[in-house]
Parts: C-alpha cells; structure tokens; sequence
C-alpha cells in the first residue's frame, strides 16, 4: 500500500533524509544522502554509477517508499528504443472495436471517418514507463542500466528529461505537471554521453566500508548475529579485493547472509559457507579460484 505523498518541501536536510531511509532498512552514508536530497530539492534526475549489486536500483525503491510514490521502472537494455519506452498503440483493441463498428452497419463514409478518428482515443493507447511516469504524479522513474541501451535511446532520454514533455501525433503533447522524480542508474559497462551527465547531479556508489556492511547485514537481516555479520563482511571485502571475475556486490552479500542463516548458522562454518557460494558468487571460476586458495577463511 502506498503511503501519503511526502514533498521535497517536507525534507529539511539530507540528514533527515538519510533518516527516512533509514527507517525503511537503506543506510546511506553522508555523500549519498546529499546527493539524493539535492536531486530532490533541485528537481533534477539522480544519476547513480557503480558496479553492479551495490544498492543504485533498491534506492529508487526505497526513495520510492520514503516519498509514499509508485515506483516506475525503466529498464533498459540494447535495442531499446522510443516507442518501447514511451506507448503503443492497443491493435488488438482497435480490431474489435472496428469489427464491433461492422456488426452495427456503421460503414458509411461519414461513419468510417468518426471510427478512425475513435481508433486513436485515449482508451486505445498503452503507456509505457516513460509516459506513466508524465501522467503519474507524484511519481519516481527508474531509468535501470541506461548503460546497456543504445546511443540513440540515450539521446531520446536526454531530450525527455529536459522538459518532460512528450509529443503524441495522434492526441496532441503530454506534459508532466509535477515532473517525476528521477533515478538513472549505470554500471558502467560503457561510458554514457557527458550531455545526459550534465543534465543530472552525479554519485559514483562505492562498495560499503566494512563497519557499514556490517550495519546493513544486521539492518536488513535481524536474525544475523554480530560476528556473522562480521564475518561475512570481511570475507565479502576479501574477495572484492581478489581479482575475481565478478566480485560480490552488497545484494550478494546479503544473499549469502541469508542462505548462511537458512541453514543455522551462528557464525561463518567454512563448510557452509562453500556449500552456500552460489548465493554469493555467479561465476564457475571465481568460486574454484576462492576455494582453492581458501579465501573464506577467516581468522
């Protein structure tokens, strides 16, 4: 259930933000939180970059939740163009409209004329995230992995982004009376263009310090004990440092945690630990590297 609407206004500071996220189990250090928050009060999109799995997406979710606003989710990938992101058109709809049209002997010249005109109504037309998040307000829209999208589509996304305002040929111009609330996430597999980074404030998401990593394993997860949560902690830091294929982010940590409690554990049982490694590490040979130089010790 959707909470009340939560303005910008209502947020004094980023601490107080930091705050609200807080109580929805989000903890965001300092650079963060000021980076949201300015975003907010600016009304400007929030462009988070970072690895994979450090916490950019569940942000928009749970900014989402602080601010009691539908989270509209984008998510990008290579191919993705305008219409996809924007609206289509209902062609199963407007068939049985058409064939309803037929059924009432509505086939006179003046007849087809109204019926094309109906077959490009409002009720015919499918809004796709970007043209929800115009019409929804309040509102956050999730633009996830705008990386993984093309050259071209990031170029649309620029000129959306600049006015919220999006052009229907057949039923006129779309405003945002309330512009959406805006979180671009990237991770980095490609540079994205500097116009679509200068038209947004900027936070680079680094993997959690050890004593905040802690914090969150114990936040997200009540039943983990200090010293797991320690321990996985450090080993999780231990294996980003490893030179690993795909090193762990945050949300397999978490997951780790979570198979590791499962199954009972108090603290990090080298045992279960490997035979949980799945939740944590996705790739064949970065589980066979950590095995064998034996990197979930801990001591």
């Amino acid at each position: 259930m959707v909470n009340r609407a939560l303005r910008a206004a209502d947020i004094p500071t980023p601490g107080a933000l930091a705050e609200l996220l807080d109580a929805h189990a989000y903890l965001a250090g300092e650079g963060l939180a000021t980076a949201c928050f300015l975003a907010l009060k600016m009304g400007r999109p929030l462009f988070l970059e970072g690895e994979a799995g450090v916490g950019k997406t569940e942000l928009a979710k749970t900014l989402a939740a602080v601010l009691g606003a539908p989270l509209i989710r984008l998510q990008c990938y290579e191919g993705l163009d305008a219409a996809q992101a924007l609206y289509d058109w209902d062609f199963a709809r407007q068939l049985l409209h058409l064939k309803a049209a037929e059924a009432t002997g509505a086939t006179g010249a003046a007849e087809a004329g109204r019926l094309e005109g109906e077959l490009y109504d409002r009720r015919f037309l499918i809004a796709r995230p970007l043209l929800r998040a115009l019409e929804t307000q309040p509102s956050v829209l999730l633009v996830d992995e705008i990386d993984r999208a093309d050259d071209e589509f990031e170029a649309f996304l620029l000129e959306v982004l600049s006015d919220f305002t999006i052009s229907i040929p057949e039923l006129g111009t779309v405003r945002a009376a309330t512009p959406p609330v805006v979180v671009v996430t990237s991770n980095r597999t490609r540079d994205v263009h500097d116009a679509l980074k200068r038209r947004c404030l900027y936070h680079w998401l680094e993997h959690p310090s050890f004593e905040r990593e802690v914090a969150i394993l114990r936040r997200r997860l009540p039943a983990c004990t200090e010293a797991l949560a320690s321990q996985v902690a450090a080993a999780a830091g231990r294996l980003r440092a490893a030179g690993l294929v795909k090193p762990p982010g945050i949300a397999e940590t978490l997951d780790w945690a979570e198979a590791l409690l499962t199954l009972g554990a108090r603290d990090l049982d080298p045992g279960l630990a490997a035979a949980t490694l799945g939740a944590l590490l996705k790739y064949r040979e970065d589980q066979q590297a950590v095995l064998a130089n034996g990197l979930l010790r801990h001591g």
